[in-house]
């Protein structure tokens, strides 16, 4: 029998009060505190165990080892998630889901999407010109509204956009909350979820007809292993699976525009064109700031890692935001410094800020590419394709608060496009 060690565990009834005052950094303070890439401690009242790094996530999205099925908790399945959707799918089924998300992500998709993102743009710097002052967030928010739904071929009339922003927003917004933010984003999943499935519902009767390839199209006439339309709910939550998470795109637009307003050095490099470094500078953001927390699995069945026992069924954590910054993977991390990525060996286990692992066969987030071309368009405009001031206000950026974004939501002024 193997050699076993007693995992370091951190006493107390239950944790969940130190989860959310400390945010982002939980689980990297005890992985320091520790000594150690794994912890055991008490969330929600269970049993849980912690874990970050590079070595650690090779383990987490080894599917002999670990499974999403029951994993997340039910609140966040209710607002970020929603219930059936591909996040909590393990084996054939998972793959299979996962390949109808991958199909859209075609070059010629890609292209499109990046097109689309351009012309959103445009419109929104025309807006923006005739007004006196622009919250990025918001008018971010909603123009990745606009982008994403155009994308996937969802139809939406002009006086919905504002409330379908708002909605997908809170989702998001309101995953790591408690009391009403909370409900508001349960609220806003069933308001947009019934929308959606009468969308599908239309599109199987033929009284809307998305173009082909997109995602309502694709989604709405996908199989599932048996054979079987997916019904009509789970097709309404893998096509809100789309479009949410680009719509938390517009967190990236803001810390591009803070990096880009607090590194002036950078900001010299990029003028330069460098196309390369434009790409680091969007893959630095991502790590550098704070995004997603965490991601949740349950152990599949008993195994032994580094000495370590795992029991069957115990929930456990991968740090993202931690792994992004250990200083056993990333030189000084806690620095802002794109051309760190000239280097980087390009594992699917050390840079992580949307989860790790294989596109096609693991659970890394099929949206990593979108996000990226939505990044490099938005850094484009903001680098080179408009003026703008940036008045006096608090871009401070809270590591309690999740998701993260600079507390004024990024105020611009005396905006004028350039090209």
């Amino acid at each position: 029998m193997s050699n076993t060690n007693q995992m370091p565990q951190e006493k107390g009834i239950d944790h969940t009060l130190s989860f959310m005052r400390e945010g982002y950094l939980y689980m990297l303070n005890r992985r320091k505190s520790f000594n150690s890439d794994v912890f055991e401690t008490r969330l929600l009242g269970q049993k849980a165990i912690c874990m970050g790094g590079k070595e650690a996530a090779e383990v987490f999205y080894d599917s002999e080892k670990f499974q999403r099925k029951d994993a997340a908790p039910n609140r966040v399945m209710q607002t970020l998630f929603g219930k059936n959707g591909v996040q909590a799918l393990d084996g054939q089924a998972h793959s299979h889901r996962k390949e109808m998300f991958m199909s859209i992500m075609s070059p010629e998709g890609l292209k499109k999407l990046t097109n689309i993102t351009k012309k959103q743009w445009e419109i929104a710097v025309g807006k923006w010109e005739q007004m006196d002052a622009v919250i990025l967030y918001d008018e971010a928010k909603e123009m990745m509204c606009k982008i994403a739904c155009q994308w996937a071929g969802v139809p939406v009339q002009e006086d919905e956009v504002q409330r379908l922003t708002k909605d997908l927003g809170a989702m998001f917004e309101s995953a790591a909350a408690i009391g009403p933010a909370h409900w508001l984003g349960r609220k806003a999943r069933n308001r947009v979820e019934k929308w959606m499935g009468e969308i599908i519902e239309k599109v199987r009767d033929g009284k809307v007809n998305p173009t082909e390839n997109t995602a309502l199209h694709r989604f709405s006439w996908h199989r599932d292993l048996q054979g079987n339309l997916l019904d009509a709910e789970t097709a309404a939550v893998e096509v809100i699976n789309i479009l949410r998470p680009m719509v938390a795109i517009a967190i990236f637009i803001n810390f591009i525009a803070l990096a880009l307003h607090h590194y002036p050095e950078e900001r010299k490099k990029l003028e330069t064109g460098d196309e390369k470094y434009a790409q680091m500078f969007v893959q630095e953001v991502r790590r550098y700031y704070p995004f997603f927390p965490f991601v949740v699995a349950r152990v599949k069945k008993y195994f032994i890692w580094n000495g370590y026992k795992f029991e069957e069924g115990t929930l456990t954590l991968l740090d993202l935001y931690g792994t992004n910054h250990d200083p056993e993977i990333w030189e000084n991390p806690d620095m802002f410094n794109p051309g760190r990525f000239g280097i980087w060996e390009g594992s699917p286990f050390s840079f992580i800020p949307q989860g790790g692992g294989d596109y096609f066969l693991g659970h890394r987030c099929a949206g990593e590419w979108v996000t990226m071309e939505v990044m490099k368009v938005g850094l484009d405009y903001l680098l080179n394709r408009i003026e703008y001031e940036v008045p006096d206000q608090d871009l401070s950026f809270s590591m309690v608060n999740m998701p993260s974004i600079p507390r004024s939501k990024f105020l611009i002024k005396e905006i004028k496009k350039t090209m």
